[in-house]
């Protein structure tokens, strides 16, 4: 499911246009960045937690030249699925 069929599918569900659907969706993404950038979580009860993590700076190796390369130390996002959607899954 991409984002398109997300929205036609919410503005189905919830009887709203699909213009209404398209800013939800926006504005909760924007609120999950928002909130990872300043180096909170967002955690929806029963479907999981958005976290963001640091990775440290660490040494890699160029692929095609061999040559070793430095890599930034960086922030990363990550998902962490709750109870109800692993016990949906299976």
């Amino acid at each position: 499911m991409n984002k398109t069929e997300l929205i036609a599918h919410i503005a189905d569900q919830s009887d709203i246009s699909k213009a209404a659907a398209t800013r939800a969706i926006e504005s909760i993404v924007d609120a999950v960045k928002k909130t990872l950038k300043k180096g909170g979580t967002v955690s929806l009860v029963g479907f999981g937690t958005f976290a963001a993590s640091k990775r440290l700076a660490r040494t890699g190796r160029n692929p095609r030249t061999g040559e070793v390369i430095k890599i930034k130390a960086a922030k990363i996002p990550k998902f962490r699925p709750g109870k109800g959607l692993k016990d949906h899954l299976n």
